[in-house]
Formats: C-alpha cells, sequence, structure tokens
C-alpha cells in the first residue's frame, strides 16, 4: 500500500525582537508552495502551515510531523525564516519569539530539527532551507560572520535524507549593511524557482513525466545562479533509488517503432500502397497509446518531407489531424487594478496533441493545468492594459494565445440599487398574477373553433352555415368562417372524379414525359461509364478520390433507370413515373451540388483543376438526371387533380415525413460537429456531405407535404429516400479512418433515413395498393 505524502512549512516573517527584520517573503512563500504542493495534478501532498509561531509551538509540528511518519511516507520540511548562529556555530531557526541573545530558548535548534529527523519512521525525508543566515541584532550593524555557514554540516548524516538549502553564504540575505527586505508578497529567489520547477514541469530535466530530488536541484541550481550569481544552493543527498517529488506534463514521448509491413508499404514503390500506409499511420496517430501515435507522427513528417506530390499531400493533411489547436485564439479580459479575472483554455484533437503544457510570458498570467486544458487567472495592474501570452507546447508543435487584461475604474459603491431592486419584484407579480387568468379563458375558447370547423366538413352542404354563424357570436371571427365552406364545396364538385372516367391510358404518350424518360436512362448509363473512368490525374478513379461516392451514384443510378422506364411504360407514363424521376432529381441534386462545388473548389486554388473525363461524366449524369425530373414535374403539372399545396398539409404522414427529415438532418450536422472537434482538416474535406445532405432530405419532405394527391407524394417521398440512402456512402467513409468518432450522428442519420422507408411502406398501405393512376 502506498505511503502518504506530507509536507510542513515554516514560514516566519514576524518577529516580536527589533534586532531581526521583518521579512516580507515568507509569507508568499507559504502560499506558493501550499498551491503547487498540494495539487493532485502535480505533487499531491498533505500540507500543513506554521505561520509566525513562536519556537515551542514550531518544535511541536515538527515533533509530530516526524513522529507519526510510517516507512512507506514521503515527508517534507520547508524553512522560510532567518536563519541565526550561536557563539559556538550552533545552526537555529528564528520564530516569532525569538531573542538573538537567548537563542536556546527561544529559536528552534537545528539539532532539534536532526534528531527528529533520524528518529524518524520515514524512509524519504526532504528538508528546503530557504533561510536568511546571519548573526545581525539590529538594522544596519555588520554581519556577524564572513564566509560560509555551512548549514550542511548541521544535517549530515541518515539514511533516506535530503537537504537542500538556498544558500551556503550570509551575505546573500542582506543588502549593503541591511537585512533584504524582500518585496511584499513576492516569493523569495530559491522559494519562486522551487515552485516555478514543479508548476511548469521544468525540472524534469529527462523528461521522463517526473521530478526527481536530483533534477529538482539541479534545476534550482541553474535557475537561481541566473537570477543572483552570488546565490549558490547547495545539497546533501543520501537516498537509496530515485525519490520522486512531482509529476510533470513534460514528458518526452518515446516513438515506437513503425511495424514490420507498415514500413514495407511506407518504402513500396506502388503510391497506392504509400497512400495506404498514409492512411495506416493517421489511424495510429490518433491511438491513446501515446509512443505509438508520436511513431506514426515521426513516419508521416518523413513521408510529408521526401515522397512524391500526392502522397506528401496526403501525409500534410494526416499531420494536421494532431497539431496543437486551442478553442480561442485570444483571451481579454477586464478587471478592478489589482483584482484578477479569469478564463479558461481547452485544448482538443487526438490524445498526442493533447499532452501539452502551458508557459505564460508574465507572472502576473497564473496558469493551472487540468485535465482538458487550463484555467487563467489573469490580475489586472495599474489603469490600463497588459498584455501577455501563453505558449501551449506539445510533442507535436504549439500554439500561442495572446492574453489581454484591462483595469477597469471601480464604480460599484457609487450605485446602489438596493431601493430599486426591492420595488421591481413587488411590481413584477403584480402584473404578471394579473395578466395570466386573463390570458388563459382568452386562448381557451380558439381550439373550442377547431373541431367546429372540422365537424362542418363531413356534415352537408346545408347545414354548414348554421354551426358558423355560433362560432362568430362567441369568438367574432364571422369573416374567416365562409372560406372553410368555399374550400369544402372544391373536393365535393365531381370534376375530378368526371375526369378519370375519360381515361387517357391509351393517348398518345406526352412528349415532354418522354423526353424525361429518355434523357433519365441516358443519364444513368453515362454515370455508370464515368465510375470506371479517371475522375483526377491519371491515377485515381470515383471511388479512390472520394470513397463512398460509387455507393450514392449506383443508388441514383438504379432510380434513374426505374423512373425512366415507369414514364416510357403505357400504364404508368401518366403519374407513376412522373413521380418516381420527380423524387430521383432530389437525390441526384445532392450530387449535382457536389460536383459543380468540386470543380469551383479545385479551379479557385489551381488554374488547372486536373479533373478527369470521370468527373465530366459524373457531371453530365446528373445535371441530365435533375433536368429529367424537371420534365417530369412538369408532365406531373400537366396531370389532372395533381396540386401543390391545396388546402394545407394533409394527414399525419407529411408531419412524421417532415419530423424524420429533421432527425436526419440533425444526426449528419451533429456528426459533422463531432467531425471537425477531432479532425478540422477532415471536416473541411467532409462538410458538403453532411450540409448538402441535411439541405436536399428538408426540400424533399417540403415538397411531398405540398403535393397532391397522396399516392404522388407516396412515390417522391419513396424514390427520393432510396436515393439519398446513398449519401450514407461518402458520409461514412469520411469518418471509418478516424477512431475517436462515436458514430452517433451517422446512426441518428441512418435511422431517420429507415424511418422514412418505413413510412413510405406504410403509407402506400393504406393507401389499398390502388394504382396511381386511380387515385383522386
Amino acid at each position: 500500500m502506498a505511503g502518504r505524502r506530507r509536507a510542513l512549512i515554516v514560514a516566519n516573517g514576524e518577529y516580536d525582537n527589533a534586532g531581526l527584520q521583518r521579512l516580507g517573503s515568507p509569507a508568499a512563500d507559504a502560499d506558493a508552495l501550499v498551491e503547487v504542493l498540494s495539487d493532485r495534478a502535480i505533487s499531491d501532498f498533505e500540507v500543513r502551515v506554521v505561520r509566525n509561531e513562536t519556537a515551542h509551538v514550531v518544535q511541536a509540528e515538527i515533533e509530530d510531523l516526524c513522529a507519526e511518519g510510517r516507512p512507506d511516507d514521503v515527508l517534507l520540511m520547508h524553512f522560510s525564516c532567518h536563519g541565526l548562529k550561536d557563539d559556538s556555530g550552533g545552526l537555529y531557526f528564528a520564530a516569532r519569539n525569538t531573542r538573538p541573545d537567548r537563542l536556546r530558548s527561544t529559536a528552534v535548534p537545528a539539532q532539534f530539527v536532526q534528531q527528529c529527523l533520524r528518529q524518524s519512521r520515514s524512509r524519504s525525508v526532504v528538508l528546503l532551507l530557504d533561510c536568511c543566515y546571519g548573526g545581525a541584532f539590529g538594522q544596519g550593524v555588520a554581519v556577524r560572520a564572513s564566509g560560509d555557514a555551512n548549514v550542511l554540516d548541521s544535517f549530515r548524516g541518515g539514511r533516506g535524507r535530503a537537504v537542500i538549502t538556498a544558500s551556503n553564504s550570509i551575505e546573500y540575505a542582506f543588502e549593503g549593511a541591511r537585512l533584504a527586505e524582500g518585496q511584499p508578497a513576492q516569493p523569495s529567489v530559491f522559494t519562486a524557482a522551487l515552485v516555478e520547477g514543479l508548476r511548469t514541469g521544468e525540472a524534469d530535466r529527462d523528461e521522463d513525466g517526473w521530478i526527481a530530488l536530483g533534477e529538482l536541484y539541479e534545476y534550482l541550481f541553474d535557475r537561481v545562479r541566473e537570477r543572483n550569481p552570488k546565490q549558490t544552493p547547495s545539497r546533501d543527498i543520501e537516498m537509496q533509488g530515485e525519490l520522486y517529488l512531482a509529476k510533470s506534463r513534460r514528458r518526452r514521448i518515446k516513438p515506437s517503432p513503425t511495424p514490420v509491413d507498415l514500413a514495407a508499404a511506407i518504402a513500396a514503390e506502388n503510391p497506392f500502397t504509400r497512400l495506404g500506409a498514409v492512411a495506416e499511420l493517421r489511424r495510429r496517430l490518433a491511438s491513446d497509446n501515446l509512443p505509438v501515435a508520436m511513431g506514426a507522427f515521426e513516419a508521416l513528417k518523413s513521408m510529408a518531407a521526401t515522397d512524391i506530390q500526392h502522397v506528401a499531400a496526403a501525409a500534410l493533411d494526416a499531420l494536421g489531424f494532431a497539431v496543437v489547436r486551442v478553442d480561442v485564439p485570444s483571451v481579454r479580459l477586464s478587471a478592478p487594478a489589482g483584482s484578477r479575472a479569469s478564463a479558461s483554455l481547452r485544448v482538443s484533437g487526438p490524445p498526442v496533441a493533447r499532452e501539452v503544457r502551458f508557459e505564460a510570458s508574465h507572472a502576473w498570467i497564473g496558469v493551472a493545468q487540468t485535465a482538458s486544458g487550463a484555467e487563467l487567472s489573469v490580475t489586472a495592474g495599474e489603469p490600463g492594459v497588459r498584455r501577455g501570452k501563453v505558449v501551449v507546447t506539445g510533442p507535436t508543435g504549439d500554439a500561442v494565445v495572446e492574453v489581454e487584461i484591462e483595469a477597469v475604474p471601480v464604480a460599484e459603491p457609487v450605485a446602489e440599487p438596493e431601493s430599486v431592486v426591492e420595488a421591481e419584484p413587488v411590481a413584477q407579480p403584480e402584473s404578471v398574477v394579473e395578466a395570466e387568468p386573463v390570458a388563459k379563458p382568452v386562448a381557451e375558447p380558439e381550439p373550442v373553433a377547431e373541431p367546429v370547423a372540422e365537424e362542418v366538413e363531413p356534415v352537408a352542404s346545408e347545414q354548414a352555415p348554421e354551426p358558423v354563424v355560433e362560432a362568430p357570436a362567441s369568438l367574432v371571427t364571422a369573416d374567416p368562417e365562409p372560406e372553410p365552406a368555399a374550400e369544402e364545396s372544391a373536393p365535393v364538385a365531381p370534376v375530378p372524379k368526371s375526369e378519370p372516367v375519360a381515361t387517357t391510358a391509351e393517348s398518345p404518350a406526352d412528349p415532354v414525359a418522354g423526353t424525361a424518360g429518355v434523357t433519365a436512362i441516358a443519364a444513368a448509363v453515362f454515370a455508370v461509364i464515368g465510375l470506371g473512368l479517371n475522375y483526377r490525374y491519371d491515377e485515381y478513379t470515383l471511388g479512390q478520390y472520394r470513397p463512398g461516392m460509387p455507393l450514392y451514384v449506383s443508388f441514383v443510378v438504379a432510380g434513374a433507370l426505374v423512373g425512366g422506364v415507369l414514364v416510357l411504360a403505357p400504364r404508368t407514363r401518366r403519374r407513376t413515373g412522373p413521380a418516381v424521376l420527380v423524387g430521383t432529381g432530389f437525390a441526384a441534386l445532392f450530387g449535382l451540388l457536389r460536383f459543380i462545388g468540386e470543380g469551383i473548389t479545385l479551379g479557385a486554388n489551381s488554374s488547372d483543376t486536373e479533373l478527369n473525363a470521370g468527373y465530366v461524366f459524373e457531371l453530365i449524369a446528373h445535371v441530365a438526371v435533375v433536368v429529367a425530373a424537371l420534365l417530369a414535374l412538369a408532365a406531373l403539372r400537366r396531370s389532372p387533380g395533381l396540386a401543390f399545396g391545396a388546402g394545407g398539409v394533409r394527414g399525419w404522414q407529411p408531419w412524421v415525413a417532415i419530423a424524420l427529415a429533421c432527425v436526419v438532418a440533425t444526426g449528419w450536422l451533429t456528426q459533422l460537429a463531432e467531425l471537425d472537434h477531432f479532425d478540422p482538416s477532415e471536416a473541411g474535406r467532409a462538410t458538403a456531405y453532411f450540409t448538402l445532405g441535411p439541405l436536399v432530405v428538408v426540400l424533399l419532405v417540403i415538397t411531398v407535404a405540398a403535393l397532391r394527391p397522396p399516392a404522388v407524394a407516396c412515390a417522391v417521398l419513396g424514390a427520393g429516400t432510396a436515393g439519398l440512402a446513398g449519401v450514407l456512402g461518402p458520409t461514412y467513409s469520411s469518418l471509418r479512418d478516424n477512431t475517436s468518432l462515436t458514430l452517433f450522428g451517422e446512426v441518428l442519420a441512418g435511422v431517420g433515413l429507415a424511418g422514412l422507408v418505413a413510412l413510405t411502406a406504410v403509407w402506400a398501405l393504406r393507401l389499398r395498393n390502388q394504382p396511381i393512376e386511380r387515385q383522386p
């Protein structure tokens, strides 16, 4: 069972004796150390602080810590105070009640601390001394001893013990002939370096994710000497093995070797094989195993730098998947001078891209790293604007977030709207209470009028005026009621029935419908031919360049062939065939917009799009299908009894279709948002799939809801849904290589399309299998 990690911080900056100068740094030292040592993501110590206490209280706390230590516990003590020596050279730590002329009875002897350390059962004890070692008793007196204070001599011996001191020379605690007065609320040089090394992870010299005691000393030595060349930290470490004081996010990830078969694919002569290797490396780049991901990252970097253009471009796209991405490029805050404002930074991407560390450019920008990013605590300065930055660094790159905070004047005490606030709530409930009961009875008669109107429809036209007269008497709506009566007379009239009697099934075929059928069949042939031709460059077919699109094209081809044949057949040329072609036209509209958009995009990026015959054939085919659908719609408009939007939406089927279309659109848009979160580059390439699909589905169901008779609407819905189901091919192909995705949106879209297919089948059954030609 792992031992406890316990820390005791002794901070004495206030002294009763006038001979000991007040120190400003111990209080700041304690605050900074508590924050970093108690952080579970860094050191995870149980921290106890003793501030400005008398000698006997400090000794009791030291003895308690050591006596309660267990063999597996890690104990850490930090002293921030004056260090004094008596005439015999004994070292003492000053407490609040310390008298320089009575050190044995009023100070904490170093010998006492040494005895407590030796008697502790803990095998890992660390002592950090950040003290002013001097014998000055009053302000401005000369230093009593010169040279080294030899602090480490007082703490020799003991296995599993380590002592690190801020300095061995007493002069470093002075400014000239005066005791150094540290800046208020600022940690000392030694403790500031200690906190910074633990918090940022910079003390992790070997970047293995752990800060060992030896690494910490080396970091402290370099950083303290850098800030004050006259101060030299010292150490005496006697440990068996390494003692790790903290965790670090400054971890260097050692790349795993590339598997033999994948390495062979990377080195293959066939560019398609190398493209396949890029796809596999991209999949490995998203792995939770960071060494595996880094191995893939290094291999992709090599391919991007050395391979041919097409393969290198694919490798660069894959590398873009793992760049360091922060949710905001800049942070702008405001706060009163001296106050703090907070903000959050979130890092996205695969696990290897989220393995980052945050470094602030200035001390007034506080950074606390979290599991998903970092929390910023920014302090406003004097009136004006402070500007800095936070550098986010990871194994796959870095990013910079600009930070700006404006100090605003404090004007809150001037305006005290307490009386106004009390008055407003009193007025609000009174008005609301009075308004609500009035609104409720007024709203109730409105639904009463609807059932009255519904009951009038099946009743004979002679009885209709009576309830119509009663309704306006209560609702004062006399004008709207005659309009429904006029609508009722239209369907009652026998005009639709008389036209089917004079059947036109044996009449000559409508040339518009015939042209639509021939065009649709020709378009299907063109689309099939285009699948076998090179789509772009001289190497890639449509299936190789846009995976999943051949499935969609095959669905459109099937719809065009079926619709074209039905339009040319004598018994189905009037409504069934054109309705199927109209539905297929909606499905083809998706592909048409996709192909046009691709041509425009590539043309904007380069003068030579390098699009080949396959692209031309597919573009012509989809244009032809859409034209055939428009001709079929024109033929339907000539059919007696066909109308758009007459009498509003009728039946529950159109409403269900609209709801299912919303499900499909929501699913695809949700999936696009998730893909953009994990892989913005792939989301950019697949945006057309996930946006055109919802657009066409919504247009389809809106058209179906407006079509009359219901049998035509049902046929259009069935054909359109069948064609749009093929869109699942390209959308899924853009997702399958990213193992981090949940595919929830794709599944939701599939469920919505399946629901539309089921609705079409139920709707057709409710029509009692009547031929469309006989539907009213």
